[in-house]
């Protein structure tokens, strides 16, 4: 938003340095980003009057002119068909930077040497007349800098407005905050409407078939207006903040919208079919040519005025090519109207038009201030287009919210600020920035909130108003009031802290992804049709179509922010997240929120140095984390099984495993479906374990037992046996563990083998068992005998063979 330093002067006296009250809004919320002198290069020009005037001896279209600067007289080659003896027009000299780039030169044209330019409006950028000089009033001394004389000294700010603050978007809003800020009220505009005649309602009417979409809709009649350019003051009033003049109809709509926040329309009367507005809803499908000159496809969605026949606007973002002002405009029918912000801000995006009308009714317009800019549109199209008012405003409103009115504690806000200001300037903050403030008691304060403050809803937010209008550089620096006992975190943040911990400790790095994703994230995915992860909660105004549904699965964020990383070369990841998945209810209104951790890991398990070659990460470097997650928490008894091809969501088939505990089934390891990884472009292996946070927290034993040093030695033996292939290496080692009468200290499976000279369909598996006694030493004889009666056991269950 850019506001004019002259243009705000209008309304509110402003005694501070330029620099200070950049300071003292920013303090105050309104962050200036950036200062700006928008008639800069006319620093070097200056008034000049032409004293004479000959012919070029070389150039039949080029006069040589000599120019009174004021303290010298200046000699000028110009090509202008109305240059003349006599005229004062503007003198670029030299050094002069126009605002088309060229930098003036003391140079010679066509052998006659030439010292600065004269110069025409849209040379300046001061109109778009090109045709010939700008003609100056004859009383402007010659010498003087234009910019003193035709008053454009001036300096504007960018103002980086958050979205909360409409109120601000408009030249009258900036200075109200000046105005408190400075402890005085600002003065809004004198609206004195000229005599009307005739009645309004005889001439047009207004229809609103979709209150909710449109809840005020207001308009007003000008007749016999005459189409012309604007007057000088308003052009510069424009430019000086970016907006280009057109006519002086279109014009004083962008001027009024500047000056009062509420975004105008006027439409060709003439045009209208039936002299009528009709406000409705699209039909799907219907189409219609924006002033840009662009047929765009509408939705049911979508605001629309029409005439009585057809659509002649987009309500609330652009005007139709159909009613436009043209130069031969003589009736003109006003619009003022409220929009909803929602309905505004969906019609803008889905059909790309970000227009100054949108941008402000997308974030609140003051429904109060309807008539007001209305009335001020009138006024200046009746003066400067010398128009006809027709008597009569129309004013359909349908509005059934009204300001909320809060109860605001004077101790409560200086408590919460560390602050002591008392309640009557408490009052005077709140009034000068047009709140309504009844005392009730010493400490209460009663305050209707004005219309145009569409953020303020509660008292928190009037203590935010005293905050930033007493400058948040005032508020002392205090300590803040701690309660006597600490906040006792509750068990599960106590295990996810925990688990955070351990895994970056395995060299991860916690990933947090938005809670929203796009409904084709379940296709990337490889989703069934009918997979209940497809069950998505819509949400009802998604920031766009890629956040448009709750995830059901961390898993679609965790890939895409691999994505992120491996394609801006950061291709050895480790990413974790701990989040929740919203699970749709059939019989609730609320989705369960399922708590998850989900893990990634891709490219090396080990960098390569001088003693060890790089190696990629696997599964089993995968699992090895899960495995060592559960010891870190002291989990002892999980067990892993190859979880059924039909059950293969976004992982491998046979590159998988489900993780129980007690036959529970609690989580997930396996590798990236390689159809995935092609949908997300990850170019290399990628492998996810998933565990269900709820479940695993409840494995936690309340305390680690303790095991003390062995007294006694262990002894190993090695097993190996032939089974076949289908034969899960972790059946094995759980028998083991069930049979070894408490003996076996430790077991691990250290080779497995296919291939001559085994038996096709068979497979070699070698493990090492770890015998110790905790009461004595054991004797080779019993070591062999158990060791015996265990492999035994797994030649009976699993029909499994010694090797010869």
């Amino acid at each position: 938003m850019k506001v004019s330093i002259s243009w705000l002067k209008e309304y509110v006296p402003i005694d501070m340095a330029v620099a200070d009250l950049a300071d003292a809004l920013t303090m105050a919320g309104l962050e200036i980003e950036a200062v700006e002198d928008p008639y800069a290069h006319l620093d070097t020009v200056v008034v000049g009057r032409v004293t004479t005037v000959s012919a070029h001896p070389n150039a039949d279209r080029l006069k040589l002119c000599q120019v009174d600067a004021g303290d010298r007289s200046v000699r000028v080659v110009c090509g202008a068909p109305n240059v003349a003896e006599g005229l004062t027009v503007p003198l670029a000299q030299v050094g002069t930077c126009l605002p088309n780039g060229a930098k003036l030169e003391k140079t010679v044209i066509r052998g006659e040497a030439s010292e600065g330019m004269l110069c025409s409006e849209i040379e300046l950028e001061l109109g778009l007349d090109a045709s010939g000089l700008m003609v100056l009033d004859e009383a402007l001394v010659p010498g003087q800098p234009l910019k003193q004389a035709l008053h454009l000294d001036d300096t504007v700010f960018e103002i980086g407005l958050t979205p909360n603050r409409p109120d601000c978007l408009s030249m009258m809003g900036v200075a109200r905050e000046i105005a408190a800020i400075q402890g005085v009220k600002m003065t809004p505009p004198m609206v004195a409407l000229p005599d009307a005649q005739g009645d309004i309602d005889a001439l047009t009417s207004v229809t609103i078939d979709a209150p909710d979409h449109c809840p005020r809709y207001a308009a007003r009649l000008i007749e016999t207006v005459a189409v012309a350019p604007s007057p000088y003051w308003l052009q510069n009033r424009l430019r000086a903040v970016g907006v280009r003049p057109i006519n002086n109809l279109v014009d004083i709509t962008n001027f009024v919208m500047l000056e009062t926040g509420q975004p105008l329309h006027a439409f060709d009367f003439d045009h209208l079919a039936g002299h009528r507005i009709v406000v409705r809803t699209a039909a799907n499908g219907e189409t219609f040519t924006t002033l840009d000159e662009k047929a765009r496809q509408l939705s049911d969605q979508m605001l629309m005025i029409c005439d009585g026949e057809k659509p002649v606007a987009v309500g609330g973002v652009m005007g139709g090519l159909n009613s436009e002002i043209e130069d031969t405009t003589t009736r003109v029918l006003i619009e003022s109207a409220c929009f909803d912000p929602i309905s505004i801000r969906k019609t803008a995006k889905t059909l790309g038009l970000n227009t100054d009308a949108s941008h402000r009714f997308e974030r609140g317009v003051d429904p109060d201030g309807t008539l007001f800019a209305l009335d001020r549109a009138a006024q200046l199209m009746a003066e400067l287009g010398r128009g006809q008012l027709v008597g009569g405003t129309i004013d359909a409103d349908f509005r059934t919210q009204t300001p909320p009115v809060i109860d605001l504690s004077v101790a409560a806000t200086n408590a919460l600020l560390g602050t002591e200001i008392d309640r009557d300037h408490m009052v005077g903050m709140l009034e000068n920035i047009d709140f309504t403030v009844q005392v009730q008691g010493e400490n209460i304060l009663r305050v209707a909130v004005p219309s145009f403050r569409v953020d303020v809803a509660r008292p928190q937010d009037l203590m935010e108003e005293v905050a930033r209008l007493s400058g948040y550089n005032q508020i002392p620096t205090t300590f803040p009031t701690l309660p006597s006992e600490g906040i006792i975190p509750s068990p599960m943040m106590v295990v996810r802290n925990q688990v955070k911990t351990i895994l970056c400790g395995f060299g991860f790095s916690e990933a947090i992804n938005y809670s929203f994703i796009s409904a084709q994230s379940c296709d990337r995915i490889r989703l069934d049709t009918d997979d209940p992860l497809r069950q998505h909660v819509a949400l009802l105004n998604p920031i766009s179509e890629e956040q448009a549904v709750m995830r059901t699965s961390l898993v679609p964020g965790m890939l895409e922010a691999a994505q992120r990383n491996i394609s801006r070369q950061q291709n050895n990841l480790r990413l974790f997240e701990i989040g929740k998945a919203f699970l749709p209810q059939p019989d609730d209104l609320l989705p369960l929120e399922k708590e998850m951790l989900v893990g990634l890991w891709s490219g090396s398990a080990a960098w390569a140095n001088w003693h060890t070659p790089e190696r990629a990460c696997d599964f089993y470097d995968t699992k090895g984390v899960v495995e060592g997650l559960a010891v870190a928490l002291g989990i002892s008894g999980l067990t892993y099984t190859a979880l059924p091809d039909a059950n293969c969501r976004y992982t491998q088939a046979g590159h998988t495993a489900q993780i129980l505990s007690d036959g529970v089934p609690i989580g997930l390891i396996g590798e990236v479906d390689a159809a995935v990884i092609g949908n997300y472009n990850l170019r290399q292996a990628a492998f996810i374990f998933e565990l269900d946070m709820e479940k695993l927290a409840g494995m936690i034993p309340d305390a680690i037992q303790m095991t003390a040093i062995p007294r006694f030695p262990s002894t190993a033996r090695d097993i190996t046996v032939i089974v076949d292939q289908d034969v899960e290496s972790g059946r094995l080692l759980e028998t083991v563990n069930r049979f070894g009468e408490s003996l076996v200290e430790n077991l691990y499976l250290f080779d497995v083998f296919a291939g001559d000279p085994i038996p096709e369909g068979k497979k070699s598996v070698s493990f090492r068992v770890v015998y110790r006694s905790a009461e004595r030493t054991l004797e080779d004889d019993t070591v062999n005998e158990i060791h015996r009666h265990l492999t035994q056991r797994l030649i009976t269950e699993f029909g499994a063979a010694l090797p010869a």
